[in-house]
């Protein structure tokens, strides 16, 4: 304590200027921390959050042995394991390939459009996906009548809705994702590729054994990133193209959307607070458990 004072008297102007951000943190995300309280019970209106009767676990228990913990929880892993994955392969794929390419304006022309879908609201996403896949009118099943085949109604199918739902959150990160790759390529030195190219080694070669491997430390700390949000699905994709269609929850459902149904449908505070708890231990969890292995193996790629 009296180190950090006699910091604060040495650097008065540093610690002014960083109050705002702490004042930010200490408002919006650790004050908010006292409603976790909320999820040992079984919260009553007419008594606020601690005039509720305390439940102790109960909720955590009732989540568990319900079976809804574990369908949610694998859903949101699996999902986020998939927007992982091949969001990452694709925009280091796409970023490693416009690189490549000679001509500067194509270039340019390419990243943006690539990088527009980024900008574009989830609302408007899930009316294209609307569009795309209603029974009445929507653009495949007005094709497939057009072909004499009969129409499929994904609204009542939960099998399409995995594909859908990756494909079009790789589709509106693609952009976002290859433009942070294309930075980290820039940073390489020319040096390395012309070395490479007196040695006679082609553009495949080059890419192999120059480019992917200088990437690793890049795409390594966007994978541990990415982990820090895998128990917390995107909600907005989910429920703006799922919606309230309980006839697609057991594919579809993920935790976020669990807790937004428990606190504005059922006005359970108690039951979804417990989830969103679950819900940010297990995460902050697997963050440093996956940091720690990551630091025995290279400890110069790990966030901490």
């Amino acid at each position: 304590m009296i180190t950090l004072l006699k910091d604060f008297r040495a650097n008065r102007v540093l610690w002014l200027m960083i109050l705002p951000a702490l004042l930010f943190f200490a408002v919006f995300s650790y004050l908010p921390m006292v409603g976790v309280y909320y999820a040992f019970t079984n919260y009553r209106f007419d008594g606020g959050l601690f005039g509720s009767p305390f439940v102790g676990m109960q909720n955590f228990k009732f989540l568990f042995e319900s079976g809804v913990l574990y369908n949610l929880t694998k859903n949101t892993i699996l999902y986020n394991l998939a927007f992982i994955l091949f969001g990452n392969a694709l925009q280091l794929l796409c970023a490693v390939f416009l690189s490549e390419l000679p001509g500067k304006l194509f270039k340019k022309t390419t990243q943006s459009v690539m990088f527009l879908p980024f900008f574009i609201s989830f609302v408007l996403v899930g009316a294209f996906v609307f569009n795309l896949f209603n029974s009445d009118t929507g653009v495949v099943n007005t094709v497939l009548k057009q072909l004499s085949l009969p129409p499929y109604d994904f609204y009542l199918n939960t099998e399409p809705w995995k594909y859908i739902i990756v494909f079009f959150h790789v589709w509106k990160g693609l952009g976002y994702g290859t433009v942070i790759y294309l930075a980290a390529i820039m940073s390489i030195s020319d040096e390395y590729h012309e070395a490479a190219k007196i040695d006679g080694a082609n553009i495949f070669q080059r890419i192999r054994h120059i480019t992917l491997p200088l990437l690793v430390p890049t795409f390594i700390l966007l994978i541990l990133l990415s982990l820090g949000g895998i128990l917390k699905g995107q909600f907005d994709l989910f429920y703006q193209i799922i919606g309230n269609n309980g006839m697609l929850f057991d594919s579809t459902d993920i935790i976020d959307t669990y807790v937004y149904r428990s606190l504005t449908v059922n006005f359970d505070m108690g039951m979804g607070t417990a989830a969103g708890l679950y819900q940010s231990f297990f995460g902050f969890l697997l963050v440093m458990v996956v940091n720690y292995g990551i630091k025995k193996a290279r400890s110069d790629y790990a966030l901490f």
